[in-house]
């Protein structure tokens, strides 16, 4: 895992280091970074490793990489190294890795199944000095040398370079008789007695070797690793070590004596140690569910059910490591479903670029009031936690800040701060009537924006929650989105020589949308002529856009109910929203069968590992329930019921562990929130309405609220909607469901019910008046559970697009045409409209694009290779320095399309029309144009060798 781009200058020989170890453990049980962010002070800095490893069987391997040549090292003193002509005058890189080591140990140890049984190496990497170099300057000698890998062992060193000749021999000088040796080395697994991606079975790789020593050091600790051409050897104490050529850097790694020698890990141990790397080391006991319900226990409590799921194991996830630890170096979009711990990965990421870059200036931004709190004590979780509990954090220190997006009186905001910077007064709420809040801060944001150049303030912006900053086409600037638009141009750019690569990062969830019904994808965030900002990678394998498909929070059976009464899956009028791609539902982490197509029967079901909460395998009753009362009265006298019970025999505590959310917009939702508060504390119960200074408060002064504020200890939470968003509780009653279902096409009242759905952990009981069409509706999305089947009828009202692909039709269908550098790989786009889109530098290879429309299409440098555009049309379609590579374009009509320097090496072209097309520099060798029409084509300069001409003889045998 690559956390930052490699590629700054002076980072080529730590680039040979990391390549050569992601090539060298790629097959095993392991997990690599590229600079782990265990920031541990250096000097009047911090430093994170270079390379961790994280090794099922070799335990933490951290190695420091200096790349010097032998010239620039002056001294080394006892760990300390001094440099000339370097970037610093003195280092201790043992010392460092050592200390790196120990903090992550230290994690380890923390848990009992772990203490002292994880095996610690700490190495050296010097990719531009070899192993003859070392021994001719008498370093070798020093007793506090460390285990070094030399330039000889690297990807590209001396013996790899050599690998790739024909034959590949090392010589070196033998101490003894002074005779020469050869020996051959396998180019890809550097040895022919060891393979280095599988076990180890000759040594032991987490005790010390005795037996097996490459060097036969006299001072102990000194490890040499090499394998390249030795051109000297030294005597020793009068000793001469027999030195044999050994370029498996795995077994020279498992060889290196452990700083902490730990023992075999137990599968268990190994999925802990996995944990605590990740940062969620939330391991206890494993539980092992009953296999049947006849052995559940009928009288438990919520309280002891949570106390058990509070002791699993938080489990390694891959795809969450890769969003939280990378830094990208632009532009990157979060998309994330409910319940996937979007807020959690945004800090844990706000944390590490600013302990990788503590000068940066840095606003992490959210737009729910009740959000602040939440937000800083993660941050400060995950800045303990990268620093080995030295950093945590300070509202003093502005290179951090945490920011609502507006701000207030009392508290700082990003459009507050950018008003500040430009010398204008800042618009308050009050002062644009008649709007929604995000509306509000919209009209704000464009009358900032209006005839003026912000400054640019920020390194670096990640905004949460992004749909809730989305407005309504009416109120864009110059058709972006106002806010977005506004943090984009405080942004300084990363290169002033692409001025359009920001690192702004945004989380979302359409699902959770209250108010504009848009998508925040980069077209519309940005504008059509920015709409390619987040399609593709990043060098290192870095994503410009995330999708986060498991759900933590929310247990699974609650989280389909919500997808599909959010959606209308089983509506009898047919869909109201959603997606109706495959690939999209797959993106999301469900399974589908079937096909959309007008009148096909789909199945959708959410497998379990994609939701993975237990609570539903250790609760032997309802996790979701829906009862539709006669009255209010009646449901609210329910309500009291089973809050009581919650409390006397559940034994859940009021606050943060029970909460009520209320269905329904404007006056009616406040009067229905009043009426439950009222009823509740006149039965006994304690209730705090959010913003409140306390606890049974129901009129809140202006001057004493607390608008932060959504939890008081010993009242139970009553709040609407919009200020529920981004918290949770483990009991959640919903109420008021018939606002809702009065208006059941409404997409936004569909979205709350979505959203109050998803602020479960455990269980949901929902409750309306009356008898309305929906409540079937309802009934059916329950009794389904996991899956849904239903009638596709059409395209709904409003359609998610989650994949590249989906987006890229989606945009195309609204008139958008920039996907430049899109990666669409693999893509299924068969009979797709792309005409005239700009896919420059797009990745399609293996792309299904049979019979798509591609005229007029920009498709230069993109890499169409493998892909099948048989019976396409690319009319005047530019394709000049494509990549088309054993390509099918059978029956394909390229007339007039620009074709210079094409790669068509093995394309099939046969029945293609090549009418005027421009070949100047292609290479078609081995291509079939087997009946092509090659009309007003010019071969004059193309190599024909092995091509199949349309009248079907070989080029060498024209004329």
């Amino acid at each position: 895992m690559t956390t930052e781009a490699l590629g700054n200058s002076g980072e080529g020989g730590e680039k040979i280091v990391w390549d050569t170890i992601q090539e060298v453990f790629a097959k095993r049980e392991c997990i690599g970074y590229w600079r782990y962010p265990i920031f541990c002070k250096v000097g009047k800095s911090r430093k994170e490793p270079d390379i961790l490893v994280v090794d099922a069987q070799l335990g933490l391997i951290v190695i420091e990489i200096k790349s010097v040549t032998i010239d620039q090292i002056l001294t080394i003193t006892g760990h300390r190294w001094e440099f000339q002509n370097y970037y610093t005058t003195e280092s201790s890189p043992y010392a460092q890795a050592e200390n790196q080591l120990f903090a992550l140990l230290g994690y380890c140890d923390r848990e009992p199944i772990l203490r002292r049984q994880v095996t610690g190496r700490a190495l050296i990497a010097l990719p531009l000095i070899t192993e003859a170099q070392w021994y001719d300057s008498g370093f070798y000698q020093l007793p506090s040398c460390p285990s070094i890998i030399f330039r000889d062992c690297l990807r590209y060193g001396e013996v790899r370079d050599r690998a790739l000749s024909d034959e590949a021999v090392v010589t070196w000088a033998d101490g003894e008789d002074g005779g020469n040796h050869t020996n051959e080395i396998n180019p890809v697994n550097h040895t022919n007695e060891i393979n280095p991606v599988n076990q180890i079975n000759e040594i032991n790789p987490v005790n010390q070797i005795n037996e097996i020593n490459p060097v036969n050091p006299v001072n102990d600790g000194v490890r040499i690793w090499g394998g390249g051409r030795m051109g000297k050897i030294f005597q020793v104490n009068s000793e001469l070590p027999n030195l044999k050529s050994d370029t498996s850097l795995l077994k020279l790694i498992a060889q290196t004596s452990p700083i902490i020698k730990g023992s075999h890990l137990k599968e268990t141990q190994w999925q802990l140690l996995k944990a605590v790397v990740s940062g969620t080391p939330i391991f206890r006991k494993r539980l092992h569910p009953p296999p049947n319900h006849q052995q559940k226990n009928q009288k438990q409590t919520r309280a002891h059910i949570l106390s058990q799921i509070r002791q699993n194991l938080s489990p390694f996830d891959l795809n969450q490591e890769h969003i939280a630890k990378q830094i990208a170096p632009g532009p990157q979009r979060i998309r994330g479903i409910a319940g996937s711990g979007k807020t959690v990965l945004l800090c844990q990421k706000a944390a590490h670029i600013h302990l990788k870059h503590p000068n940066w200036d840095i606003a992490l931004v959210f737009f729910s009031r009740s959000l602040y709190q939440p937000i800083i004590t993660q941050l400060d979780k995950w800045l303990r936690r990268f620093s080995s509990g030295e950093v945590g954090y300070d509202k003093l220190n502005l290179k951090l800040q945490v920011l609502h997006a507006w701000g207030a009186k009392n508290q700082p905001g990003l459009y507050g701060n950018i008003c500040q910077a430009v010398g204008v007064r800042r618009l308050i709420p009050g002062d644009i009537s008649d709007k929604q809040p995000s509306e509000s801060l919209a009209v704000a944001c464009h009358e900032l924006l209006h005839g003026r150049l912000l400054p640019q303030l920020y390194d670096a912006i990640l905004i949460d929650e992004g749909q809730d900053l989305i407005v309504n086409n009416r109120l864009k600037f110059g058709g972006k989105q106002p806010f977005y638009w506004m943090a984009y141009q405080a942004l300084r750019p990363i290169n002033p020589a692409q001025p359009e690569q920001r690192r702004l990062i945004w989380g979302y969830d359409e699902a959770q949308s209250l108010a504009s019904l848009n998508i925040p994808n980069a077209s519309e965030l940005f504008g059509e002529e920015l709409g390619h900002l987040v399609t593709g990678y990043y060098p290192g394998g870095i994503r410009k856009t995330e999708t986060m498909y498991r759900c933590y929070r929310t247990p699974g059976l609650i989280l389909t109910a919500a997808h599909g009464i959010g959606m209308g899956l089983l509506r009898r009028g047919g869909i109201l929203t959603g997606i109706t791609r495959v690939e999209d539902w797959q993106a999301i982490g469900y399974e589908v069968t079937g096909s959309f197509l007008p009148g096909q029967q789909i199945t959708v079901k959410r497998p379990k590992e994609n939701s993975p909460n237990p609570i539903a395998e250790l609760w032997d009753g309802k996790l979701l329930e829906f009862i539709a009362y006669r009255s209010r009265q009646e449901e609210l006298t329910a309500l009291a019921e089973n809050i009581l019970y919650n409390l006397r025999h559940d034994k859940l505590k009021p606050s943060q562990e029970i909460l009520v959310i209320v269905l329904g917009s404007g006056f009616p939702a406040i009067q229905l929130e009043t009426a439950i508060a009222e009823f509740l504390i006149s039965q006994g119960i304690d209730i705090y309405i959010p913003s409140a200074p306390d606890c049974n408060i129901l009129e809140i002064d202006r001057d004493n609220r607390k608008p932060n504020q959504f939890w008081c200890e010993g009242g139970v939470t009553i709040s609407r909607i919009h200020r529920a968003k981004g918290n949770e509780a483990d009991m959640v009653y919903i109420v008021g469901l018939d606002n809702v279902a009065k208006d059941e096409s409404n997409l936004q009242l569909r979205n709350q019910l979505f959203v109050a759905l998803t602020r479960a952990k455990g269980w949901v009981k929902l409750s309306g008046v009356g008898s309305y069409p929906m409540y079937e509706e309802l009934w059916r999305v329950i009794q389904s559970g996991d899956s849904f089947t239903f009638t596709f009828r059409g395209n709904p009202q409003r359609e998610i697009s989650v994949t590249d692909v989906g987006e890229v039709r989606s945009r195309y269908d609204a008139g958008g045409r920039n996907f430049q550098n899109a990666d669409l790989a693999g893509a299924r786009l068969a009979g797709a409209d792309l005409r005239e889109a700009n896919l420059i530098g797009a990745i399609l290879s293996k792309a299904d694009l049979r019979h798509a429309k591609l005229d007029g299409a920009k498709l230069v440098i993109a890499d169409l290779s493998g892909a099948d555009l048989s019976y396409g049309s690319l009319r005047k379609a530019k394709l000049v320095g494509a990549n088309l590579q054993a390509a099918r374009l059978i029956g394909a009509d390229l007339s007039w399309a620009k074709l210079a320097n094409a790669n068509l090496g093995n394309a099939e072209l046969v029945g293609a029309n090549l009418t005027g097309v421009n070949l100047t520099g292609a290479d078609l060798t081995g291509a079939d144009l087997t009946g092509a029409n090659l009309d007003k084509v010019d071969l004059s300069e193309v190599d024909l060798s092995g091509v199949r001409m349309s009248d079907g003889r070989i080029g060498e045998e024209l004329p």
